[in-house]
């Protein structure tokens, strides 16, 4: 499978987003690094974290962790390999508690985006498919995650939205191999 410059994976929570952006790079040849932008503040997170890695386990992937900085990761990506970044939602999630400005921050992100010379993956939690949350803080985040969702998607080459494993291409077309069909 060759990648176009920029792909967007969205999904909901469990959806297998993340598994099946994970299979779109390794199957595009190049070498992969993926850039982790999950922080560990409990038990549960550090289980998803755990299951992650043991997933990507032998299979020759360079980990970054950039939980913050992640467009500045993106510009260490060099030619031949292709990035994995997962995922948005937690990137926005780390720069909102801190009360970072990510309006600036996807700015800047957007900027990397379109100058980088490897592909990349960006893997995303579709939150508009929910009820309006109860509290401020909680609709503050879906109206965000809707805006960066809804930038990332107009500059993607490739926007697959997965639900239940199963992926549907909404923009764009996968550039298969003839006989490498990964869908």
């Amino acid at each position: 499978m060759r990648l176009p410059p920029l792909s967007l994976v969205l999904g909901g929570a469990s959806s297998g987003k993340s598994a099946f952006a994970e299979r779109m790079v390794r199957q595009c040849g190049l070498a992969k690094v993926y850039i982790a932008t999950a922080e560990a503040h409990d038990g549960e997170m550090n289980e998803k974290i755990a299951s992650h890695r043991a997933r990507r386990a032998g299979q020759g992937w360079r980990t970054v962790e950039a939980p913050h900085e992640t467009a500045v990761a993106l510009t260490q990506i060099e030619a031949g390999e292709v990035a994995l970044v997962d995922c948005v939602t937690f990137w926005l999630t780390n720069l909102m508690i801190d009360d970072g400005d990510w309006e600036e921050e996807l700015d800047l992100l957007l900027d990397i985006l379109v100058q980088i010379r490897a592909p990349v993956v960006l893997v995303s939690n579709d939150v508009s498919g929910g009820v309006v949350p109860a509290n401020d803080l909680a609709r503050a985040f879906q109206r965000a995650q809707g805006v960066v969702n809804q930038r990332l998607a107009a500059e993607a080459d490739l926007v697959v939205h997965v639900i239940a494993g199963l992926p549907q291409v909404l923009k764009g077309q996968p550039q298969l191999d003839e006989v490498d069909d990964p869908w």
